[in-house]
């Protein structure tokens, strides 16, 4: 196989190859012998087939799989063999071709530009520390404690809010029965009006024995539709009711909680917080670096990336949009594309790789974070392969930003958390500034506009415990 490179015009070059006619013969001898093993035709045992035959009977057939084949091999080494990174599909043109003939044929590609990946020493990123007062996992004890309530059945007790009301009911409309008109044992914290709106008041006032004749409005959304929107009775007799107990912080308080003792929810406790404001501090440090790799100095960004990126972008909006705001979709389709090439480039040359049990990792991670719908999401990643390449390429982008932190001057701050949460508030209200500013926020959102919010805390501890670039395909066109 002969090579020339020629026609260079910035990114765009074509390729001169030239494969000379015994290596198509030889695919065509290799083709011939296998299809003759497989072939059944009158006349000729299996195997036997003479390959005039053949050729007689696939010949066209035959020599367009070689062609094709010879194209994508010759073609994919050509590019290789002079480290060029096609940018989208290469284009080629036939010049010579057929039995008995060389192959000549042209490669008109689009390269992606060259990253100059010595800037990402340049990248100044901001790594926090943050420590959490004593007094912080005191008052986050205290509010697990206040919503883990703990009632205690009273003889004598008279309903009021905040009790909590256990009674059996049989209730009617228009003095019949209806579908699921009775329930046993029916428990309602009184106040909260969790049951039917305004049900709760009437439940006021009553000790253990009462029977209490309740009158009602059905809600419109009940779930039995005949009597939705009509005045029902309620017969309720009240089993017990309970006083609210305030809950002792001790070690059992913590064993219920998953944890050893009360010092070990402390810790576990004290890592939580930690990991709340990392989280989120740390989204503020991708930022930083992606912010930054959005102003890297790229010779030429491919005007079909920013096509397609475009396309991406615009994706089901009026023609008209587009066209007003063609210039603002470019631009954000321009920084797009770099930082992804950036980002590729580096994982590239730092061997950056995604192993199937990080995936799976991943996948776990999010199991235990929806639980009761394990079931679901797991048949969601089974039967959707984008998904798992999208959940690679979350991974393998946040591996990347990782290691370009280790290269980048880092600034280490410690800082407690009224800092944190003070950095974090200034950084929100940054980005809903920006985003008042910018007319097209809607129309111009990405993952890395959304503002870095604080993760909600978690009230109950349970147990203690850009994507990789595809191979471009070269085909005859």
């Amino acid at each position: 196989m002969k090579v020339t490179v020629q026609n260079k015009k910035g990114l765009s070059k074509d390729l001169k190859i030239f494969i000379e006619k015994k290596i198509i013969d030889n695919h065509l001898n290799e083709r011939y012998e296998e299809v003759s093993k497989t072939v059944q035709l009158k006349g000729f045992r299996p195997g036997k087939v003479p390959k005039e035959v053949l050729k007689r009977q696939f010949g066209k057939a035959i020599f367009g799989e070689v062609l094709d084949k010879v194209l994508k091999e010759t073609s994919a080494k050509a590019l290789s063999d002079n480290k060029i990174k096609p940018a989208g599909q290469p284009k080629i043109d036939l010049k010579t071709y057929g039995e008995d003939k060389d192959l000549e044929y042209i490669i008109s590609v689009t390269e992606l530009p060259k990253i100059d990946l010595k800037q990402i020493e340049n990248i100044k990123v901001d790594e926090y520390e943050v420590t959490i007062d004593k007094k912080e996992i005191d008052k986050r004890i205290e509010e697990i404690a206040k919503n883990q309530k703990n009632f205690k059945e009273n003889e004598n007790a008279i309903s009021k809010n905040g009790d909590l009301v256990s009674f059996d009911y049989t209730a009617t409309v228009d003095g019949k029965n209806f579908k699921g008109n009775d329930g046993k044992n029916t428990q309602l914290e009184l106040g909260k009006d969790l049951f039917i709106k305004g049900f709760d008041k009437q439940l006021v006032g009553l000790k253990k024995n009462d029977e209490k004749k309740i009158l009602i409005k059905l809600p419109e959304n009940f779930p039995e539709k005949e009597v939705a929107n009509k005045n029902a009775e309620f017969l309720c007799k009240i089993l017990f009711v309970k006083n609210p107990e305030k809950v002792s912080i001790n070690d059992e308080f913590a064993k219920n909680l998953g944890a050893k003792d009360l010092n070990d929810l402390k810790s576990l406790l004290e890592k939580q917080i930690n990991q709340e404001y990392k989280n989120s501090l740390n989204m503020l440090s991708k930022k930083q670096i992606l912010d930054q790799i959005e102003k890297y100095n790229v010779s030429e960004i491919p005007q079909n990336l920013v096509d397609q990126e475009v396309k991406i972008i615009t994706e089901g909006l009026k023609e008209d949009e587009v066209k007003k705001k063609s210039k603002e979709f470019e631009k954000k389709a321009i920084q797009r594309i770099k930082v992804g090439l950036v980002l590729n480039e580096f994982g590239e040359a730092n061997k950056i790789k995604i192993e199937e049990n990080e995936i799976q990792a991943e996948i776990q991670k999010q199991l235990r974070m929806m639980p009761g719908q394990e079931k679901f999401l797991m048949e969601y990643y089974q039967k959707n392969p984008s998904a798992v390449a999208s959940l690679r390429g979350n991974i393998y982008e946040e591996k990347i930003i990782e290691a370009i932190k280790l290269k980048a001057k880092t600034n280490k701050k410690t800082i407690n958390k009224e800092e944190a949460e003070k950095i974090l508030k200034v950084e929100n209200e940054k980005q809903i500034k920006a985003k008042s500013r910018d007319s097209g926020d809607n129309i111009l959102d990405k993952e890395n506009d959304a503002p870095i919010e604080k993760k909600q805390t978690k009230k109950k501890i349970k147990s203690v415990s850009k994507k990789p670039p595809k191979a471009k395909k070269v085909s005859k066109k």
